[in-house]
């Protein structure tokens, strides 16, 4: 198996700017499956350990981000409530790049274009680290979940 190659990425950068303890950590990546479940898998991890980066745009607020362990779905009605929208919808695939500087399968809390609201799953609190993307496919940030909600101002939600 080829070693995989570590590329620093604009998240990777930003956290060692703030002095913040992380790890990236490489993984293979199969370009017919984004999921979280293949992360989970090639990492070795539990998938609720493995959280995703889904943006959202609310009907009165604008775009918002759900970071979610791999394995759950996020509930429209309960984001749009904890987002200060009366509905919500996933921002449109074709629209996470203009918008966020990020594609699918690589779209990272840390480091997008501009500043978004931002609310983590409460579960993220159970574990001493969790995973998310390091801004590109292939390649995940190690983190204390509380360091993460600290650096990016994110808040903590039952999504």
């Amino acid at each position: 198996m080829a070693e995989l190659r570590i590329q620093k990425t604009n998240a990777a950068r930003l956290l060692e700017a703030a002095g913040i303890s992380f790890e990236l950590i490489p993984y293979e990546v199969d370009e017919q499956n984004l999921a979280a479940d293949h992360v989970a898998a090639e990492l070795g991890e539990p998938i609720g350990q493995v959280f995703k980066t889904l943006v959202l745009r609310g009907d009165r607020n604008g775009l918002f981000v759900c970071v979610m362990p791999g394995d759950m779905e996020v509930d429209l009605k309960v984001a749009a409530k904890i987002s200060g929208n009366k509905s919500c919808a996933m921002l449109h695939m074709k629209e996470l790049l203009p918008e966020t500087g990020y594609i699918r399968g690589g779209c990272s809390p840390i480091g997008m274009k501009k500043p978004l609201p931002t609310f983590i799953h409460e579960s993220a609190l159970l574990y001493d680290y969790i995973y998310i993307s390091a801004g590109i496919r292939g390649l995940q940030i190690k983190i204390h979940p509380e360091t993460l909600i600290d650096f990016i101002s994110a808040d903590i939600y039952p999504l």
